[in-house]
């Protein structure tokens, strides 16, 4: 088997958990709306999920450090994601739903992460850009996105656990036969965790990072909701992840030639000025048009933000926890932020609509940008 062959089972893994992941993102938010959970309730619910990655990512991370493997706990992950959604996708009861859903997502959410970990570790192997294969990932979220919508308009968004289970099955499947990646053979113990939350670089990078990533995942949460205020359907919610997805898949699969001609950081600070941009033109939007239009920039923010921050993280911790560093990062960029995200979108479009929520997202995502600024040109920024 080739380099590239052994990849296949990997960027199919990638394919198969984004595709589950983008009808979470993009319908869940729905799906409670028609089970009659308020926007309050919905953004409890969506923060939820953030918390239990909080405590999931390092769990597993660093079960996946001492014991050497990423293979094993992704299938521990995935045969867990398969029960606890079957269970959490047919409650009705608000506090069930809450219950439940922890333990759905202390077992889904580490699956991106370590699916992400193994494939930087494998291209680093291999030879080959990481946003080559993590491209795979957006392409399985643009197709879900676009061909569950469609499916979602004319069934109902109350049948999404049908379409979720079959993607579901598809991951465990192809996760028995991924290559697992090469590790230090030497142990990993308490005091390396411990090293590595005490790294100030990396403590403070992901600190500011976190402005940006509060912006980023309060629309993932709430872009359905908005899109649904200005008029539009199901259809039409999959059509802005497809398009905004696409474009991520783009910057992922075109790394190669432009990744690396600057300091990561820049690209980080880049990321954040568009965000601003994006964000403050979404609470302008009359129409959904407006949305879709604008979708095309969420390559050149989430897919440039987390292909630089993931890259300099990785230049940032030891190889001995880089799994443990990994889930930390995802932990609080989508974790933290999450938590965070889902917690003001709710009160704000709640109570003050779309448009306010963006607006205030915004001056968060420019907050950030002043922040990343300002450790690139301190020396911290310079420690990678």
């Amino acid at each position: 088997m080739t380099d590239q062959q052994s990849l296949t089972p990997l960027k199919t893994l990638l394919f198969a958990f984004h595709a589950t992941n983008t009808i979470i993102i993009s319908y869940l938010p729905v799906y409670l709306e028609g089970k009659g959970l308020t926007g309050s309730q919905i953004g409890w619910v969506l923060a939820v999920g953030p918390l239990a990655s909080i405590l999931a990512q390092p769990f597993w991370g660093y079960l996946s450090d001492k014991y050497k493997t990423v293979k094993k706990i992704l299938l521990i992950c995935v045969f867990g994601l398969i029960i606890f959604s079957s269970i959490f996708l047919s409650m009705s009861h608000f506090l069930w739903i809450m219950f439940v859903g922890f333990f759905f997502y202390f077992f889904a959410t580490p699956v991106g992460a370590l699916g992400d970990s193994l494939a930087q570790r494998r291209a680093d192997e291999v030879g080959v850009s990481f946003g080559t294969i993590r491209t795979w990932g957006s392409v399985g979220f643009a197709t879900s996105s676009l061909v569950i919508g469609l499916v979602l308009t004319y069934t109902g968004v109350e049948y999404m656990i049908w379409p979720y289970l079959a993607f579901a099955f598809i991951a465990l499947y192809v996760t028995f036969r991924v290559k697992d990646v090469e590790v230090s053979k030497e142990p990993v113990s308490f005091e390396d965790f411990k090293r590595l939350v005490s790294n100030k670089p990396f403590v403070i990078f992901l600190f500011f990072m976190m402005f940006l990533t509060i912006s980023h995942r309060a629309n993932d949460s709430f872009i359905g909701l908005y899109i649904n205020q200005l008029g539009g359907t199901n259809f039409v919610i999959g059509s802005a992840w497809f398009i905004g997805v696409i474009s991520e898949a783009i910057v992922f699969a075109t790394a190669g030639w432009w990744f690396r001609k600057y300091h990561t950081l820049i690209f980080v600070i880049l990321a954040g000025v568009i965000y601003s941009f994006r964000w403050f033109l979404f609470a302008t939007a009359d129409s959904y048009w407006l949305v879709l239009a604008l979708q095309f920039t969420h390559g050149l923010t989430f897919g440039i933000l987390y292909l630089a921050s993931l890259d300099y993280v990785t230049r940032l911790i030891p190889k001995l926890t880089q799994s443990t560093g990994h889930l930390l990062f995802y932990a609080v960029f989508f974790g933290i932020s999450g938590i965070i995200g889902s917690l003001i979108g709710g009160a704000l479009i709640d109570v003050y609509g779309g448009g306010t929520l963006y607006f205030v997202l915004g001056i968060i995502a420019v907050a950030g940008t002043i922040f990343m600024t300002l450790y690139h040109i301190l020396p911290y920024g310079k420690k990678a």
